[in-house]
């Protein structure tokens, strides 16, 4: 495979052939690493690399570890989270109601020339779940 590569400013180019082999471990690493391949090739080129001052394969080890126990607390969190939609709509239908219900008494307070006293906080609590 040919490769050419051009500066950000500037004419000049540089033409590169890379055999199929290598072509491929950097595409591998690549989606391994869920980079593009220029962003590899940079790397290689500039001579970046990193050395890990750890046992890589122990902190693989750490990771599948730690994504086990995630994987555990989301199969406990996901039905407390479901329940806690339920609730909150829930909340929304009786706030909605409790929204009527007040209505109707302010209606009823009016049609038998009683005093109407607006409850404000009453107002803002069913605002709240009603949003």
């Amino acid at each position: 495979m040919r490769l050419k590569i051009k500066p950000e400013r500037g004419f000049g180019k540089i033409e590169v052939e890379i055999n199929e082999d290598l072509w491929k471990k950097i595409e591998d690493l690549s989606e391994r690493y869920k980079v593009g391949e220029d962003y590899i090739l940079r790397i290689i080129l500039t001579g970046e690399f990193k050395t890990p001052n750890e046992d890589v394969q122990n902190l693989e080890k750490k990771v599948q570890e730690l994504e086990k126990k995630v994987y555990e607390l989301e199969k406990k969190w996901a039905p407390l989270r479901y329940k806690a939609y339920g609730v909150s709509e829930d909340n929304k239908i009786l706030a909605i109601e409790l929204s009527g219900l007040l209505a109707e008494n302010t209606q009823l307070k009016r049609f038998l020339r009683k005093k109407v006293e607006p409850n404000f906080e009453l107002r803002k609590l069913i605002e709240y779940y009603i949003r």
